[in-house]
């Protein structure tokens, strides 16, 4: 399976979070984890964009779909 967020990138975040060490067991998680996150977004993203009758995305379809 192919994934779309890097390992390093995930370890970045948790870094950034104040995290000391992360396990590669931990970034594998944390990585499924944001990206079945993202693909729920996305969905509920690409719903906000249907109502507005549009096909394209915008950053407030993304905000709106954050909320809800």
């Amino acid at each position: 399976m192919k994934h779309s967020l890097s390992l390093a990138g995930m370890e970045k975040l948790l870094k950034k979070s104040g995290a000391l060490r992360i396990s590669d067991k931990a970034k594998e998680a944390f990585r499924e984890v944001l990206e079945e996150i993202g693909e729920d977004l996305g969905k509920k993203a690409i719903k906000f964009a249907e109502h507005s009758k549009r096909k394209t995305i915008k950053s407030e379809d993304i905000r709106l779909a954050h909320r809800h």
